[in-house]
């Protein structure tokens, strides 16, 4: 089965609404070149860091202007869509870093809330603390859209092969990477990361990413890619701007790479080694 996708690289403003007249042109745009699948990259209803600016403005997932926007936007043009993640409440009104699948129906179909939060102090000086202000999930998430088998994660993720290896052997093809990464990460390990998550679990990697400088004065580093389950990058957008990558999988290439090498097959149960004192 080949599955035409399209990865949105946007660079998403601080409001609801300009970030919903940002969004749906390039969504529109995927679809206008086939793409039956779109994923847009994490944070794709409102970007700002200032937690003073933007709590305030968080909403139910159910009621966000974005999320309600793209529902009809993935009903008219007849796609699947993952927004790959948006700045909510809670129920119990905490805030959360969220995913949520969108069927060609219009109706939200999974969600997910993004595990680890970027709590770090980079050497550049530059420090995020996200668990200030989100409250992590606590379940891997698998998906179906169609016929096609997802593992929903959100950049942060990355570096944390544990969890691709349980969507892997939960039947995951697909693993979603959607990000917002910084410039100095994303230059160091952005390619490199989503490459050794493809290779160890014989999967499809599509990470569409937040690119440039924003009104918050943050950089991401955009360059959104697609990686073959053999660690092949299949498509990518070397650059900041905002714009659509359409790539086409074949999902056969899934079970080739797992027959060649099966890791998850072969991998052992073991004792962890002793503390070094």
């Amino acid at each position: 089965m080949t599955l035409r996708v399209g990865l949105i690289q946007t660079r998403t403003p601080a409001s609801h609404a300009a970030a919903l007249d940002h969004l749906a042109p390039l969504v529109r745009e995927a679809a206008a070149k086939g793409a039956t699948f779109i994923a847009t990259p994490e944070a794709s209803n409102i970007l700002q860091k200032d937690k003073a600016a933007l709590l305030p403005q968080l909403m139910l997932l159910a009621e966000d202007p974005v999320v309600l926007g793209m529902q009809a936007l993935a009903k008219e043009l007849g796609v699947w869509l993952l927004i790959g993640s948006a700045l909510v409440l809670r129920e119990d009104g905490k805030a959360a870093n969220r995913a949520a699948l969108i069927s060609p129906a219009g109706e939200i179909t999974a969600t997910y809330d993004k595990l680890h939060m970027f709590d770090v102090d980079l050497p550049t000086g530059e420090s995020a603390r996200e668990s200030e202000t989100y409250e992590p999930g606590d379940r891997a998430v698998t998906a179906l859209a169609g016929e096609t088998p997802l593992g929903l994660t959100i950049c942060y993720d990355m570096r944390f092969p544990a969890v691709y290896r349980a969507l892997a052997l939960a039947g995951a093809q697909v693993m979603l990477v959607p990000a917002a990464f910084t410039r100095p990460t994303g230059e160091a390990h952005w390619e490199i990361l989503l490459r050794a998550r493809a290779i160890e679990t014989g999967s499809f990697v599509l990470a569409p990413a937040q690119g440039g400088f924003h009104e918050d004065r943050r950089g991401t580093w955009g360059h959104t890619i697609a990686i073959a389950p053999w660690g092949q990058i299949i498509g990518e957008l070397a650059h900041d701007e905002p714009g659509v990558l359409v790539v086409d999988l074949d999902l056969a290439a899934v079970g080739k790479a797992r027959s060649a090498i099966p890791a998850l097959a072969n991998a052992r149960a073991f004792a962890a080694p002793a503390a070094l004192a």
